[in-house]
């Protein structure tokens, strides 16, 4: 028997298990606390895709990222519909794979008719490993090498030109070259309420052209024969609950492609970026996909009609909001330290290594014991990483039934930035992932061994005993 799923909200000092509908399609998974499938068995474990968590802790071990296919699909389907359902021209949402690039990932989100935005080198050749069709790639980043920008033009992808350099360069690697897809990313000056480091829009920032050169910008692309520029592109950050600087936006950008049509360029295409938050805690309160993609489109389409526009094809790129709410990270509890009337410590096998974000980021997260979810919540406690950095501090305050060494921690909303992120600081292997669906667990991401640490290492001769 199988109870009704968890959001880890607390109602008479218990992790609470409210009545979810009978079906998910409507619910949007940003809005969730957990992914969609969690249920809570007559084991009283979490369940994620029909899995037990606890076994999966012991068939693959921990830490162990765990991913629900459904509630992946279901956020790729509610952005390609609703941009499909508001949006009266032609469309595309491309996921912005920073998030978390590997080639299950990409594939899953090419089968449901997603492109796929990539920032690197090493994420094109993983998106097109994948067989994501290069036609539904852009290439983004603001100090692109000879190597990848040569790499985007072999593969037949578009590049999201960033700056000066980057645009002469391609115009001296394309010379004799037949002409390639480029978008210009501009700077379009709004700022939003987000952390300091994951603001991109306004004014002061390393991304995109400013929008003070424009006409120099848009004088000098329709001067080179090798670059067919269809469009331009911005973003304003991420983890955004707003939804007016997405407005103000789309506003500014339709103004863009006029100040192009000036100089004979005519653009096809508007990529809005993406940013919209997601639901980490309890008191985070994000807009549905659905309300956010609404907004866009609406002023979009004003903004065309007052100008007597035709409507471009309207992209997006959404990173955080597809999949942060996907995954979730199991964790096994060891050692505990009881400070009196200060605070206990509750250490778990991973930490800064595999979720960099509340180090780097200050960033909140909530979490549930998977072997305990009917348990009266009785500690508050912080949950410390294992790694030699007193800053290494998970949550902060979390509030969880008596925890035992060798309960399994299960850390909320990590499918974003979390194994992306992900390093091997005081040489901790990375851990392994499983696509969790229908009761099956498929491994995705391999745990690293102590072996593949040292793999790219390079003793010289003299050192050797």
């Amino acid at each position: 028997m199988v109870s009704t799923y968890p959001t880890g909200v607390q109602q008479s000092g218990r992790q609470y298990l409210p009545q979810r509908p009978s079906t998910n399609a409507n619910l949007s998974p940003n809005q969730e606390l957990l992914p969609l499938t969690a249920r809570v068995n007559h084991r009283d474990s979490l369940e994620i895709g029909g899995c037990d968590v606890t076994t999966l802790v012991q068939q693959f071990g921990s830490p162990l990222y765990i991913l629900d296919e459904e509630t992946l699909r279901s956020a790729c389907r509610q952005y390609r519909d609703t941009l499909k359902q508001y949006y009266k021209g032609e469309s595309q949402v491309l996921y912005a794979s920073k998030a978390w690039n590997c080639l299950a990932v990409c594939a899953i989100a090419a089968s449901e008719g997603l492109g796929i935005d990539v920032v690197s080198g090493g994420e094109l050749f993983t998106a097109l490993h994948a067989g994501v069709s290069p036609d539904k790639l852009y290439l983004h980043g603001n100090n692109k090498s000879h190597e990848e920008l040569t790499l985007a033009i072999e593969s037949g992808c578009t590049i999201v030109v960033d700056n000066w350099y980057e645009l002469r360069t391609l115009v001296s690697l394309t010379a004799n070259s037949p002409a390639i897809r480029i978008m210009l990313r501009l700077t379009p000056g709004i700022e939003c309420h987000t952390h300091e480091y994951i603001r991109t829009g306004h004014l002061d920032s390393k991304f995109g052209f400013d929008p003070n050169a424009l006409d120099e910008v848009f004088a000098f692309v329709s001067q080179q024969k090798s670059l067919n520029c269809v469009g331009v592109h911005a973003h304003i950050g991420s983890q955004i609950f707003e939804r007016q600087p997405h407005r103000d936006l789309a506003a500014v950008m339709v103004q863009w492609l006029q100040d192009a049509a000036k100089y004979g360029l005519t653009l096809t295409e508007l990529n809005v970026g993406g940013g919209l938050g997601i639901k980490y805690t309890e008191s985070d309160d994000p807009p549905s996909i659905e309300e956010w993609v609404k907004a866009i489109c609406e002023v979009i389409q004003t903004a065309c009609a007052d100008e007597n526009l035709p409507l471009p094809k309207l992209l997006c790129e959404p990173g955080r909001s597809l999949i942060a709410t996907s995954c979730i990270t199991a964790y096994t509890i060891g050692a505990a330290k009881v400070i009196p009337e200060i605070r206990t410590y509750v250490a778990i096998d991973g930490g800064m290594s595999d979720n960099p974000r509340p180090i780097t980021y200050q960033s909140v997260y909530r979490a549930v014991v998977a072997n305990k979810m009917s348990a009266p919540i009785t500690e508050t406690v912080t949950i410390a990483g294992k790694h030699c950095e007193s800053g290494d501090i998970l949550i902060k305050n979390a509030q969880l039934p008596k925890t035992e060494s060798g309960d399994i921690l299960v850390v909320l909303g990590t499918g974003a930035y979390n194994y992306s992120m992900a390093s091997n600081y005081n040489r901790l292997p990375r851990p392994a992932a499983v696509l969790v669906a229908n009761g099956e667990a498929n491994l995705i991401l391999q745990r690293e061994t102590y072996q593949d640490l040292i793999r790219q290492d390079c003793l010289p001769e003299r050192l050797k005993k």
